[in-house]
């Protein structure tokens, strides 16, 4: 094991100018992430809208496809539809 020699006094200035880039840092992060999280909530909102609008069309084709299977296996099975279905 090589041996450490005394540690070096590091300069006041360069302390303060190292805690100094940690704290702006620090805020800088924490307001650059308070600026994405109200863009972030905006986009949310948009896709909340659209996803219930897609749901119901979704919901609407699935009813539609169910509809056009259902008569089209009682055309395979032989038996007649109601003409009201």
């Amino acid at each position: 094991m090589a041996t450490l020699g005394a540690p070096v006094r590091v300069s006041p200035l360069i302390k303060f100018g190292r805690w100094t880039a940690l704290v702006t840092g620090i805020l800088y992060g924490r307001s650059h992430f308070n600026s994405l999280k109200a863009k972030e909530a905006v986009i949310r909102e948009e896709e909340t809208k659209k996803q219930a609008i897609r749901d119901a069309q979704l919901a609407e084709e699935k009813l539609k496809n169910n509809k056009q299977e259902m008569i089209y296996l009682a055309g395979e099975a032989g038996v007649k539809v109601p003409p009201n279905f």
